[in-house]
C-alpha cells in the first residue's frame, strides 16, 4: 500500500498572462486530435504517466475508454517535437462551465526542457478559449512529477481541496 495525497486546483478566471511563445530551440507543433483511437490515447497516457502509477485508464473496458477519449466534448493534444509525441493534455468540457485539465504531462525525454510552462500555459488557454467555460480545474497527486503541483499554480491554478488516499 501506497499513501498519496490529491490535490484540486481551480482558476476562476481567465489569466492574464498571453498566449506563450515556443522556447528557444525547441521547433515544435500542438495538434488537436480529432476522434483519437484508443490505442494512441493509451499510448500518451502509458509514456507520460506510466512511472506516476498512472493505470486506472487499463482498467476500463475499450467501449468506456472510446466513449471517453471520443466525447465531443473532450479534446486531446499533442505537442510534436522532432517528429514523436512530447507530451499531451485532455481538456473535459462535459461539465457545464467546467473546463477540466484532466491529463496533462510530457513524455520523459522531455522533462526539464523547457516545454513544460509552455505546454500549461496553451492549455489553459485553449480552455478558456472553449466556448462556456466559468472556470478551469485540475488536480495532481503527490505520486505525480514533484513539479506538477507548482507548475499548475505558476499557471494560475489555486489549491481548493487536498484529500488522502491509500493504493496497491
Amino acid at each position: 500500500m501506497v499513501e498519496y495525497t490529491i490535490t484540486y486546483l481551480e482558476m476562476q478566471a481567465r489569466p492574464t498572462y498571453p498566449r506563450p511563445h515556443q522556447p528557444l530551440g525547441h521547433q515544435a507543433a500542438l495538434f488537436h486530435a480529432e476522434n483519437p483511437p484508443v490505442w494512441y490515447f493509451l499510448n500518451l497516457y502509458d509514456a507520460v504517466g506510466s512511472q506516476y502509477l498512472w493505470t486506472d485508464k487499463h482498467a476500463e473496458s475499450e467501449d468506456e475508454l472510446r466513449a471517453f477519449v471520443q466525447h465531443p466534448k473532450m479534446a486531446l493534444y499533442t505537442l510534436i517535437r522532432q517528429g514523436w509525441p512530447a507530451g499531451f493534455f485532455m481538456l473535459d468540457n462535459r461539465e457545464a462551465g467546467v473546463c477540466d485539465l484532466a491529463y496533462f504531462g510530457l513524455v520523459p525525454e522531455m522533462v526539464g526542457q523547457g516545454l513544460g510552462k509552455f505546454l500549461i500555459q496553451e492549455a489553459v488557454h485553449i480552455g478558456w478559449d472553449t466556448q462556456g467555460t466559468e472556470k478551469m480545474t485540475v488536480n495532481t497527486c503527490t505520486l505525480d512529477h514533484p513539479r506538477a503541483l507548482a507548475l499548475y499554480q505558476s499557471a494560475g491554478f489555486e489549491p481548493v481541496r487536498q484529500e488522502h488516499k491509500t493504493r496497491d
